[in-house]
């Protein structure tokens, strides 16, 4: 009997991602108009812990840009060529993104030792002020981002930018105070370095995730196992195999599954049995489930000899 599945691809997106790509646009916007002038105070206070700020606050302008860009395109109908849409995009922007902090963090540790080697002359007062500033801008956008919806992994990876952007401006003030205190200059790198760590634990975790996606791994929380466990309850299932999950994006989990009954006359009602299942116990509401009455055609192809 053929392959089935449900017919439940709303391309639109979920109602909230319209609010998510309002968040990401004005963080873009609040970091993008920022840059220019924590670049100009780096400068002019010769401080590595504004300017290694100001490269990660440019990289994070370009990244809250992509993603959303991301949501934009994410809405974009399925064709012919790309059958499930453009919503894996946001988990592409996201995996960018994480990869982006990690170059950032690596340039940011380079400049900092090559400091501490050859100290240069920091302005404590200028320093203070434009890092001020910023951290007022980084916890606007923060709390913009944090509105949002958190669970998006597009959302999530905009707010790990904000947050090294925000790490980075309490580290710029917390160094322009010692050095105004104490003049001990070499507090500038060092905070840097901490911010660069900070920066790549967010990373791993961000590139983790969306890595995990792009590869087609099984969504975070379904066992596959206990998934088969679970139908094979279901009333006239022989046998549950061929088991496969993974996701579009976060979240839009997918399933396909050969599934046999005991008897072929009651394979409609099996089959919706089990798609009533995966809905209410597992939250699938995508699953191509190919009935069999018989042994699996393709483990008998499998066996068969191949023609020559």
């Amino acid at each position: 009997m053929g392959a089935h599945h449900a017919h439940a691809d709303s391309h639109a997106g979920p109602p909230g991602h319209a609010h998510n790509e309002r968040a990401i646009g004005w963080a873009a916007l609040l970091t993008g108009g920022f840059l220019v002038v924590e670049v100009i105070g780096g400068l002019l206070a010769g401080s590595l812990a504004l300017l290694a700020d100001a490269g990660h606050m440019l990289t994070d302008a370009a990244s809250l840009g992509l993603a959303w860009a991301a949501f934009r395109i994410g809405r974009r109908p399925h064709d012919w060529q790309r059958t499930y849409g453009f919503h894996r995009f946001q988990v592409l922007a996201a995996f960018t993104n994480g990869l982006s902090l990690v170059f950032i963090a690596l340039a940011i540790v380079y400049e900092a030792v090559s400091r501490l080697y050859a100290p240069v002359e920091v302005l404590g007062r200028p320093m203070l002020l434009v890092a001020a500033i910023g951290l007022a801008i980084n916890i606007a956008s923060f709390l913009i981002l944090h509105a949002a919806g958190r669970h998006n992994l597009n959302v999530r990876g905009a707010m790990l930018h904000v947050l090294g952007d925000l790490a980075g401006s309490i580290a710029a003030i917390v160094a322009a105070v010692v050095i105004l205190w104490s003049g001990w200059t070499p507090i500038d790198p060092l905070l840097s370095v901490l911010v660069a760590a900070l920066i790549v634990v967010s990373a791993w975790s961000l590139l983790r995730e969306s890595g995990h996606i792009l590869l087609e791994g099984v969504p975070r929380g379904l066992d596959v196992r206990a998934l088969r466990d679970d139908l094979m309850q279901v009333a006239g299932v022989e046998d549950v195999h061929h088991v496969h999950a993974w996701s579009i994006n976060q979240e839009r989990p997918m399933v396909t599954m050969h599934v046999r009954v005991a008897d072929p006359a009651l394979s409609a009602r099996v089959l919706g049995a089990v798609k009533a299942r995966l809905l209410a116990r597992h939250n699938i509401d995508h699953a191509t489930v190919e009935i069999e009455c018989e042994a699996c055609a393709d483990d008998a192809a499998a066996q068969a000899p191949h023609a020559h």
